[in-house]
């Protein structure tokens, strides 16, 4: 694929400088000097990998495993550009330490290379050495890292010591995890074969690291902890860090959309936390340090494994005598939600704390053979964490987030998206009134302008996201005052504004609806530098249709109200159904027309193409449906032709993969299918922990959505919603297949936790530790609420370790009939997993299903009849092995799905298996 320009560039010249820098060279002579440092390395077999170590540093620059020896995990192919000083790497140390309460004194093994004093090694040990001369001058400890064997790989230790006379106090300790996520100067193929990415659970003493590849294939590494060792924090190592005044370099190898950075297993964190962190929110855990006393030594240390695949990380921790926790849905927890935690660990528990104190409850229930049960049940909206507590002395924390129930998060989405961020400014110069924006929580105001003029134009993914949530919000929960504000919205500000409206470019849309012009509008702008950078669009770039991103935004909006028109009575006042599936219709023709170039690649939200598409065979729109089909198979059959086909405008991305997916399984492209889902999964981890859990990777984009514009992982940016929605088809295909509906539920509901108490919204939550907390801006949280309101489903699962288990609602009774209760976000698609059965309404809602597994029979009811829901309607979809199919004993077929009447009271029909 060819290398593309990033999307933007920073907005500051420091975060330019890094966006520009190159973290490793791609030259013919910069691989010259690879390979001939490679070759002076010392390569040793450990077991089931092979460790190449530096001979003057004992540092590792290769970890192997000896099945894939073509492949590394560490960046072993940069290893001459990232031989000098500062540049970390695995069995690199860091400390923060002090003697009595004085300041704290920084000492890293990176930041000085001498060589290191190499000790004889015992039986077991691969290499020894002293490395206390390469920690600088003043260090009060005596530091010796050894490398030896450890069942089946290596394993790291460092043992201190302290040689003075005074107790010394270790505020901070940390081990470079200096894994090869660099994509600078590879392709796409070659990324996906070479590059990884490694994901933390931040738990303790059960913590560990997952180290994938980008292709989703096996092995995956694990990262384990020996006693005394916690995974406390996971803190980003620094390529620029102001300390007294001066700039330091931690590490030299920049962080950029194409090299997310290296990160610290911390051990020990109270320095951070008194000094980096004093001005943000709660860690994940409580803060610690490590006391010596004169004479007094501590050992810490690392083991490496490999697990088969990424699917079989649970059984590798177990068979590693590791703590394993499972959450049913997951670790987003609303209030009415029987939520379940699954333990099996080698050692008992002896206690569990909740903190904030009564923000969880839990209660022991009967499990099956090797597994405690613990029901967890949220009562306080925001984070939580269970501490688990062994008779071992070790301890595990794992992180919940309490919401509301999510019917009550929906409609606080929806008032405020339609009320606090209803714009409308008389005489705006831009022509935005009325529309919805940007909103900035901590200011509690509209953003009307910024630098980055999309993010107050309504445009692009910074841009539409607010008012694309507000659309989205009405798909499985409309309401009558909000559709007024969206239709006014849609029939003045989007069409004839946004998106034009006659003539030979109808349909296309705007890159953005603000834009900077100084000299027609010279008291509007802020006199900064800031204005001065390209992202100013002027008029004639913001006029630009060229962008292809931008059209699944208005498509969908178009949809989401030829939904309601077509399926509620009177929601709609101002064009009727035909109106908005029309325009939804050319939008698609437009984008192709108007914006071919991104349209190559895969957008997000491009999903909902195939949904326009489906509409428009079931109305009988023939000749439109086949203009389509036609221009959408051209893109898919490119796409079919590329082994890895997720480009994007970045050099890497993680949106595109959900409209790939979806078009490879509408047109039979199954292999190709199967490829994008493994992928995801490379990206998207199953991790005990509501940040972590179905988070898809994302890492730069509040540069372009954000108020805080900074590199750095992202909690639960659109990604980890948009992620979801292939991975819950592919369950559906393969209900065996579990790892696929727990990383798909954590995407689903982590998008939530960016919806705060009173329905503001925040494109994402910032994960590195001296932040910890929601971005302000709301930028382009709606490209993720697009995923949760698209996906939104209660699934009813026969686990063939845990039981029964809902996903989504809440089980009822589990004897001869199964009963659930939905309490998902829409209440409206409802998968039964032993039957191959899903159900999806485009109008009414679920109150309860009752599934019987002996006959195979289904009962629905549905919530009473509704002013403007008086029938539901209903589709019945059959994957079931068997082969067989299931018709209600009531309604009538239409547009393919049955209309049925509902009742003042509830509603009960049954699907019985033909």
């Amino acid at each position: 694929m060819r290398r593309l320009p990033f999307r933007y560039l920073s907005l500051t010249l420091a975060t330019l400088a890094i966006a520009a820098t190159d973290p490793g060279g791609g030259s013919s002579a910069a691989q010259k000097k690879t390979a001939a440092k490679a070759s002076a390395m010392k390569t040793i077999r450990v077991g089931g990998f092979l460790l190449r170590l530096d001979p003057a540093s004992q540092t590792a620059r290769g970890l192997s495993p000896v099945s894939t020896p073509d492949f590394d995990f560490l960046p072993i192919g940069r290893a001459a550009e990232r031989s000098g000083n500062r540049y970390n790497h695995l069995g690199d140390i860091h400390l923060k330490l002090r003697s009595g309460t004085g300041a704290w004194r920084d000492f890293s093994s990176s930041r000085q290379r001498v060589p290191v004093r190499a000790l004889p090694a015992s039986p077991g040990t691969v290499a020894a050495a002293d490395i206390t001369a390469s920690m600088g001058a003043g260090l009060p400890l005596r530091i010796v890292r050894e490398w030896v064997k450890d069942g089946n790989g290596p394993a790291l230790r460092f043992t201190l010591t302290n040689t003075s006379a005074q107790p010394v106090e270790i505020g901070a300790l940390g081990m470079p995890m200096t894994f090869d996520n660099i994509i600078t100067d590879r392709d796409l193929e070659q990324a996906h074969a070479k590059a990884s990415f490694a994901d933390p659970y931040i738990g303790r003493d059960a913590g560990y690291v997952q180290v994938t590849r980008l292709n989703g294939a096996g092995p995956a590494l694990l990262v384990l902890p020996e006693r005394a060792t916690p995974l406390e924090a996971y803190v980003p190592i620094p390529t620029l860090r102001e300390t007294g005044g001066k700039a330091v370099i931690v590490e030299a190898s920049p962080r950029a959309q194409t090299s997310e950075g290296f990160y610290d297993w911390t051990v020990a964190s109270t320095a951070y936390a008194q000094s980096d962190w004093a001005k943000a929110g709660k860690p994940w855990n409580d803060p610690t340090s490590i006391r010596l006393a004169p004479g007094e030594r501590r050992t810490i240390g690392l083991r490496f494994v490999t697990a088969p695949s990424i699917r079989a990380i649970e059984p590798t921790l177990m068979a590693e005598k590791r703590p394993v926790a499972i959450g049913v849905p997951g670790y987003v927890v609303p209030t009415d939600i029987d939520a379940t935690l699954f333990v099996r660990a080698p050692s008992a528990i002896t206690g569990i704390d909740s903190y904030p104190a009564g923000a969880l409850t839990v209660k022991t229930q009967e499990a099956k053979p090797g597994w405690t049960r613990l029901a967890v049940r949220g009562h306080q909206w925001g984070r939580a964490r269970l501490t688990l507590r062994y008779a071992d002395g070790s301890a595990q924390t794992v992180q919940y987030f309490v919401t509301k129930p999510l019917e009550q998060t929906m409609a606080d989405l929806g008032r405020f998206s339609t009320t606090k961020q209803w714009f409308e400014g008389k005489g705006d110069p831009f022509g935005r009134s009325p529309g919805i924006l940007t909103y900035d929580r901590e200011a509690n105001r509209i953003v009307t302008a910024d630098p980055r003029v999309w993010i107050s134009g309504m445009s692009d993914e910074g841009g539409a996201g607010s008012w694309v949530a507000a659309i989205m919000k009405q798909l499985d929960n409309p309401d009558a005052a909000e559709i007024a504000r969206i239709e006014q919205m849609v029939d003045t500000t989007i069409v004839g504004r946004l998106q034009v409206a006659e003539g030979p470019q109808a349909g296309g849309v705007k890159k953005s609806l603000f834009y900077y012009d100084p000299a027609a509008l010279p008291n509007l702008y802020q006199p900064t530098k800031e204005w001065q950078s390209w992202t100013s669009w002027k008029k004639d770039q913001a006029d630009d249709l060229g962008r292809a991103y931008n059209y699944p935004h208005v498509a969908a909006g178009h949809w989401v109200l030829y939904r309601t028109a077509r399926n509620h009575p009177d929601l709609t006042r101002v064009h009727d159904w035909r109106w908005y599936l029309d325009h939804a219709y050319e939008t698609i023709v437009a984008m192709m027309r108007d914006a071919p170039h991104y349209a190559q690649f895969g957008l997000m939200e491009g999903d909902v193409f195939v949904d326009i598409l489906t509409d428009l065979k079931r109305e009988g729109w023939t000749q439109q449906a086949a203009t389509v089909e036609g221009l959408m198979k051209a893109r898919a059959d490119h796409w079919k032709t590329l082994r890895y086909p997720f480009g994007s405008e970045m050099a890497w991305d993680s949106t595109g993969q959900a409209e790939v997916y979806a078009w490879m399984r509408y047109f039979g492209y199954g292999p190709q299918a199967d490829v994008t889902r493994e992928v995801i999964l490379g990206y998207d981890p199953s991790i005990p922990h509501w940040g972590y859990n179905g988070n898809a990777r994302r890492y730069w984009d509040f540069l372009y959505g954000g108020k805080y514009p900074r590199l750095e992982r992202q909690i639960h940016h659109y990604g980890s919603t948009l992620n979801a929605v292939p991975l819950f088809d592919s369950f559906r295909r393969n209900p065996a297949d579990m790892h696929l509906l727990r990383v798909a539920y954590g995407g689903l509901m982590g998008g939530i936790t960016n919806i705060d108490q009173q329905g503001a919204s925040s494109a994402a939550f910032h994960s590195w530790p001296d932040k910890m907390d929601w971005d302000p801006y709301s930028g382009d949280y709606g490209m993720g609420f697009f995923g949760h309101a698209y996906a939104a489903a209660t699934y009813l699962v026969d686990d063939p370790t845990l039981g029964w288990l809902g996903y989504g609602g809440n089980l009822l009774e589990t004897g001869e009939t199964i009963r659930i209760a939905p309490k998902d976000g829409a209440r409206s698609r409802l998968f039964i997993a032993p039957a191959g059965l899903w159900l999806t309404l485009e109008a009414g809602k679920f109150a309860e299903a009752r599934y019987t597994p002996r006959t195979g029979e289904v009962r629905l009811v549905f919530d009473p009849a509704q002013p403007q829901t008086p029938n539901a309607r209903l589709f019945v979809d059959t994957t079931t092995p068997s082969g067989r199919s299931y018709r209600p004993d009531g309604g009538t077929l239409e547009r393919g799905g049955y209309t049925i009447p509902l009742s003042p009271g509830a509603s009960v029909i049954a699907l019985k298996p033909r």
